[in-house]
């Protein structure tokens, strides 16, 4: 309903892009309803995502956010087929598809975690298993619902690259509930997850057991990720989850400015993302967000102090000159000595 209130007022969404109004203030972009439901939700996205994509990131299971984004879209199209058939409801409803995201998103993690641990296959095949086998699940829901003769069914394949202007108060505002809750529980059990992160042993041995840290953590994950489907699509959420982690990661060595950075980049790129994309005109939210998060990532290789790959090629390059500076500087010591010796024995003789 909300995209027939405003096609009439903007044509240009109607195609699913924002449309052309390169005089857009940023004042504007926050009073208009359209702009500022779009900026509110990305931002959302981008905040929680990134600060919830650092345990991930440091845990070494960046894969799991794919894994959560393509097995989303087998619960996305099982709930809008539950919720249009069996309790005659909108199957649209960001609450039902989120419903069902989460626990086909689970479901594949869990999984992943159980075949990791109860069989010789690697965690990366694990997780490549599941991806598949939801992925698959999914696109054949989305072929029987697209050719199907349910209502509302149209607009249901945009959750595979994700639609920023059909966001609606509703949607931002259970994002936000949904993005509050998984902060609070990671706040709340802030020290176990970080000695749980960093060292699962000792975590072990103090009682805090990973049979229940493992689930409460990839179930924030997933909730971080599964938010985002609908307007930045299953496909770019591994960027929102890996890139402001990676970047954040460059800067600092302290986990809780990690986390605070990486979601204050996150929330940054989503906003600016969003106000270039409307500013240029008929150019995609989601896509525009993650060519900024990727710049912010090459800026982040290059400029840390510390942890700048410049700086470390450069400080390899001096040292390996000077090495060779100094293993020539031998060599040439060791063959004046030997034209030394040579020319006494010659003497002697």
């Amino acid at each position: 309903m909300l995209s027939h209130l405003l096609i009439g007022n903007y044509p240009g969404l109607e195609t699913g892009i924002l449309p052309l109004l390169n005089d857009v203030t940023l004042t504007e972009m926050f009073t208009n309803y359209i702009y500022r439901t779009v900026a509110l939700g990305t931002a959302i996205i981008g905040g929680c995502s990134g600060a919830i994509g650092c345990l991930l990131y440091l845990r070494k299971q960046s894969l799991l956010s794919d894994v959560v984004g393509h097995s989303a879209i087998a619960g996305v199209m099982a709930a809008f087929a539950v919720a249009t058939v069996f309790l005659n409801i909108d199957g649209r409803s960001m609450l039902v598809l989120t419903i069902g995201a989460l626990i086909s998103s689970l479901v594949s993690v869990l999984m992943t975690e159980w075949i990791t641990r109860h069989s010789k296959l690697s965690q990366d095949a694990a997780m490549s298993i599941c991806l598949a086998l939801f992925y698959g699940l999914g696109i054949t829901g989305l072929h029987l619902i697209t050719h199907s003769t349910l209502p509302n069914r149209g607009g249901i394949k945009d959750y595979m690259f994700g639609k920023a202007t059909s966001l609606s108060d509703d949607d931002v505002h259970v994002m936000f509930l949904l993005a509050l809750g998984v902060i609070i529980v990671v706040m709340v059990l802030w020290k176990e997850i970080k000695l749980f992160i960093f060292d699962p042993v000792l975590a072990a041995t103090s009682g805090f057991k990973s049979s229940i840290l493992t689930p409460i953590l990839l179930t924030c994950a997933t909730i971080s990720i599964v938010i985002g489907v609908k307007a930045v699509g299953l496909i770019l959420m591994v960027a929102f989850a890996i890139m402001p982690a990676a970047s954040a990661r460059q800067w600092t060595k302290r986990l809780s400015t990690m986390v605070v950075l990486a979601a204050f980049i996150g929330m940054t790129c989503a906003l600016m993302g969003t106000y270039i994309s409307i500013r240029i005109g008929k150019v995609p939210t989601g896509p525009v967000i993650v060519i900024l998060l990727f710049l912010v990532f090459v800026i982040s290789m290059i400029a840390p102090p510390e942890r700048s790959v410049l700086r470390r090629v450069i400080k390899r390059n001096q040292i390996r000159g000077r090495l060779n500076r100094d293993l020539a500087a031998v060599a040439q010591n060791a063959s004046q000595e030997s034209s030394a010796k040579t020319n006494q024995s010659g003497n002697a003789n």
